[in-house]
C-alpha cells in the first residue's frame, strides 16, 4: 500500500513536469511548494522520520518501499517529498521548536555540511573549526558539495572542535551543529556546473567567524562521528532504493521499445543479442532489489552487521544502475540517447550515485573491514 501511494504520487504529479524541468535546469519555487504540500496532504512528508520527531515511525522496510516508489523520476522532483534528515530526531529543547517542529511542518528545509576541498571521504582531514567563545561558538572554514544549501534555511554543519591525544596520535574532535544560513558570517555561493541531476544543486559554504549559540549544538561537543554514523547508513539505503527504482524504470523502457520495434521483419527482442541483455537486466534488478530489502529487513532487526550490509547494497546497486542504464540505451539504439525518452537522462543522472554518500570504493573497503576484523587482521 505504502509503495503503490508513492508510485501513484510520483507518476501523478512528479513525472509530469520532468521534460520541463530537463529543459530548463530549474525547478520553479512555487511548483515545489505546491508539490511538498500535495505531498503533506497524503502523509508523505517527513515519513522517514520517527514518532518522537512528529513522524510516522514507520521501519526501514516501508521507507525503503516509499523511497522506491518516489524515486523513478528526477531527483529535484523525487525531493519536493522531503525527508529530513534523520539527524534532526536527536534535537532537544530548543532546537525542537526552532528546527525539527518547521521542516516536519513543511516551513523549512535542511541541509547537510561535511564535506570539504581536502576532506570529502576522509572526515578526519576536516579542517572547518569552531572555537569556543562564551556560551558560543566562533566558526570558520569552508564546505563544498553541499546539496541544495541556497533552497535550505539551515545546515546541519560539522566541524572540528578540539584535538584529544591517543595512543595513536592526535584525534579531531568533531561536533554537529545546527546554523542558519543567512546568519552573519555565513556565505552560500553557487557550486560547480556538473553532469545530471538537472534542477539539482551543488554549492559551496563559507563561514567566517560565524557565531553560532551554544545550545544550537546536536548532542555533546565530540560527538559527531557518532552522529554521523548513525545517519550514514539509512543514507546509503536510499542510494540504493533509488538506484532500483531507477533501474526499473530503465528497463521497461527497454523492454517495451524491444517489443514494439520491428527490424528484418520481426521484433528486435526476438534477436538474442537483444533479448539477452534484457534477461542480465532483469536478473541484475532482481538482485539489487532483493539485496535492498533484506538490507531494510535487516536494519529492522537490529542485526549487528548494518554498516556492511548498507555498503553491499550502495555499490551492488548503484553499480548496478550504470549497467541497467547504459543497456537500456544500447536496447533503444538511436532513440535511446534523445531525450524523447528518458534514458539519457537515467544514464546522466545514474554516474554520481557511485560517488556521494560514500565512493563504491569507500563501500568495499567497510565491507572487507567488517570481514577481516573477527579474524584479527
Amino acid at each position: 500500500m505504502l509503495f503503490d501511494m508513492a508510485r501513484k504520487f510520483c507518476e501523478n504529479e512528479l513525472m509530469p513536469h520532468e521534460q520541463t524541468l530537463e529543459k530548463t535546469g530549474e525547478l520553479p519555487r512555487d511548483l515545489e511548494i505546491e508539490l511538498r504540500g500535495k505531498a503533506i496532504d497524503i502523509g508523505l512528508h517527513g515519513c522517514n522520520m520517527p514518532q518522537s520527531a512528529g513522524g510516522p515511525g514507520l521501519g526501514a522496510v516501508e521507507v525503503t518501499l516509499i523511497e522506491k516508489g518516489l524515486n523513478s523520476t528526477s531527483l529535484a522532483l523525487a525531493e519536493c517529498v522531503r525527508r529530513p534528515s534523520s539527524i534532526l530526531a536527536a534535537c532537544e529543547g530548543q532546537q525542537i521548536t526552532e528546527y525539527l517542529e518547521p521542516v516536519m511542518a513543511g516551513d523549512k528545509r535542511d541541509c547537510i555540511a561535511m564535506t570539504e576541498p581536502e576532506a570529502g571521504s576522509d572526515l578526519k582531514g576536516m579542517k572547518t573549526k569552531a572555537l569556543r567563545d562564551g556560551d558560543d561558538w566562533l566558526i570558520s572554514g569552508g564546505k563544498h558539495f553541499i546539496s541544495n544549501a541556497r533552497i535550505s534555511d539551515f545546515v546541519i554543519l560539522f566541524a572540528v572542535t578540539g584535538e584529544d591525544q591517543t595512543p595513536k596520535g592526535p584525534r579531531k574532535r568533531i561536533s554537529c551543529f545546527l546554523v542558519d544560513l543567512d546568519a552573519p558570517g555565513v556565505q552560500v555561493l553557487p557550486g560547480y556546473d556538473h553532469v545530471g541531476h538537472r534542477g539539482y544543486y551543488n554549492d559551496i559554504l563559507h563561514f567566517d567567524n560565524a557565531r553560532v549559540p551554544g545550545w544550537k549544538m546536536i548532542g555533546n561537543e565530540g560527538e559527531g562521528f557518532d552522529v554521523v554514523s548513525r545517519w550514514l547508513g539509512p543514507g546509503r539505503l536510499t542510494v540504493a532504493a533509488v538506484s532500483v527504482a531507477r533501474a526499473e524504470r530503465a528497463y521497461r523502457v527497454a523492454l517495451e521499445y524491444a517489443a514494439e520495434r520491428k527490424q528484418f521483419g520481426q521484433p528486435i527482442g526476438k534477436f538474442q543479442g537483444i533479448s539477452f541483455p534484457l534477461a542480465d537486466m532483469a536478473t541484475d534488478i532482481r538482485l539489487g532489489d532483493l539485496m535492498l530489502m533484506n538490507t531494510a529487513w535487516r536494519i529492522d532487526q537490529d542485526m549487528p552487521t548494518v554498516a556492511e550490509d548498507c555498503a553491499m547494497a550502495k555499490v551492488w546497486c548503484s553499480e548496478m544502475l550504470g549497467r541497467v542504464a547504459d543497456q537500456a540505451i544500447q536496447t533503444c539504439g538511436g532513440m535511446g540517447v534523445m531525450a524523447d525518452l528518458p534514458l539519457e537522462r537515467i544514464w546522466r543522472d545514474a554516474r554520481v550515485e557511485r560517488i556521494w554518500e560514500g565512493t563504491s570504493e569507500i563501500q568495499r573497503h567497510i565491507i572487507s573491514r567488517q570481514l577481516l576484523r573477527p579474524l584479527g587482521a
